[in-house]
């Protein structure tokens, strides 16, 4: 009798590990796997993993252990691990953990039926790590046009050469290639067809989008032919690297209709200082000055950003400069974190002698001014009636709705299913930290 074969997929990260997660699911479905939503019911779990934070990498370990015992109490259970801590630690995985059986890094995706039957047929251990070259790279884009969600993600470029000295992404994710626009044009139309209204364009920079590519379009232009798609009706995009940011893509918010009023712009550090030591690649002055000129263009637009707490050799002045820079921005939200050391990168071969507690205490002082910030852009919410893209049913009550704002806000309310695709005025009547919740301004 055939017994059907179910799968757990658990994702760690970023929206790219979100995409390679979508691919891993049509790739095992296609393969006989089902589904699951409980670990214990599943003959292969898998985690897709992010290790741009040693947090990050070290949650993968706990939850690796956690499935231990049902390996233990189950030995034909297969257990395997994707993306950037498997191409990370590779091998080292495979040692530490000896009940893993399976470790495939971010350019194999597309091998993970093979790895998992060799493991089924065979019962061996399997390690694929290897980076493509850049033509089968570009063979390679992840793209998916089933389903019905209102929102989705495309990539258009993969890696990174920047190689900020804190990160990893470059070593883990390659070097930074971009897929040809007509590939990108083509999906976002299928996407249009299906039902999708908003589409998020990601990559490591998109910035940098066929800056390398000979006359290939600019992300500015790509925007603009995006734009240009029938049934697309918001546009989103990720990641920006700030010494990217064109004067052309800066005009896109000010030009494009359908192009959201919200930019995540990492900012890491307020002290030029930390900056060259970072090596990102532009000074104070000239992020701020890129601030003015998008608010400029766009007046309603706003910023959310990364931040490094404590990089090795941060002053307290350094910090200073930090929070003075936050001050002047007055960001919608920050992405903050404590400076850990990741392998391979320079910064971890940096003196780093700042303690733990004094760490922790400028870390608490930004979550401080933040939520101020924070809390000044909820409270001027409440009573305005905003636009928003109804995605689904909310997970707060039964009968209500949510969708988003232009700024990315999460806005649940009550009504009927048939708004769910639709861009409609409600208006905000409490402000959350996570979510608003609002009602429909007919009601």
């Amino acid at each position: 009798m055939f017994m059907e074969k179910r799968f757990y997929l658990e994702t760690f990260g970023c929206q790219m590990n979100v995409v390679d997660s979508e691919r891993i699911v049509d790739l095992l479905r296609k393969s006989g796997y089902r589904q699951v939503d409980d670990s214990a019911d599943a003959d292969l779990i898998l985690l897709n993993t992010c290790s741009v934070r040693d947090k990050a990498e070290r949650k993968v370990y706990g939850h690796l252990g956690r499935y231990k015992p049902l390996k233990d109490a189950n030995p034909a259970l297969i257990l395997g691990v994707g993306g950037c801590v498997a191409q990370q630690e590779g091998e080292r995985l495979l040692e530490k953990l000896p009940y893993l059986d399976l470790v495939f890094g971010t350019h194999n995706v597309h091998k993970l039926p093979e790895l998992v039957k060799k493991v089924e047929g065979q019962r061996e251990r399997c390690l694929e790590t290897d980076f493509l070259d850049k033509e089968t790279r570009l063979q390679l884009f992840p793209q998916r046009t089933e389903g019905d969600s209102v929102t989705r993600f495309v990539t258009v470029m993969q890696g990174c050469d920047n190689f900020c000295s804190y990160c990893i992404v470059p070593h883990v994710r390659g070097r930074e290639i971009s897929r040809p626009s007509g590939e990108v044009l083509d999906e976002v139309r299928e996407l249009a067809a299906v039902g999708a209204k908003e589409v998020t364009l990601i990559g490591q920079n998109v910035n940098s989008y066929g800056c390398k590519e000979p006359g290939e379009l600019s992300f500015a232009q790509l925007l603009r032919q995006v734009h240009a798609i029938e049934g697309i009706e918001r546009i989103r995009f990720t990641t920006s690297h700030p010494k990217d940011l064109s004067d052309d893509l800066i005009d896109c918010f000010g030009e494009l209709e359908k192009l959201c009023k919200h930019l995540h712009l990492p900012v890491q550090s307020g002290s030029n200082r930390i900056l060259e030591l970072m090596a990102r690649g532009y000074t104070r002055d000239s992020y701020l000055e890129k601030v003015r000129r998008l608010k400029n263009v766009c007046p309603d637009i706003r910023l959310t950003s990364d931040i490094i707490v404590g990089f090795p050799g941060e002053s307290e002045e350094d910090f200073a400069e930090t929070l003075s820079l936050m001050a002047e921005v007055k960001y919608l939200d920050v992405y903050s974190f404590i400076y850990s050391p990741r392998p391979g990168t320079k910064a971890a071969e940096m003196i780093d002698d700042l303690p733990a507690a004094q760490r922790q205490a400028r870390f608490d002082r930004l979550l401080a001014l933040q939520e101020e910030h924070s809390q000044q852009f909820r409270e001027a919410e409440i009573g305005k009636v905003l636009q928003v893209l109804v995605e689904g049913q909310s997970r707060q009550g039964e009968g209500q709705l949510s969708g988003r704002t232009t700024w990315n806000r999460i806005i649940n309310f009550d009504g009927d299913t048939d708004l769910i695709g639709k861009i409609i005025p409600v208006r905000i009547v409490k402000a959350f930290r996570n979510s608003h919740l609002g009602t429909l301004i007919n009601q």
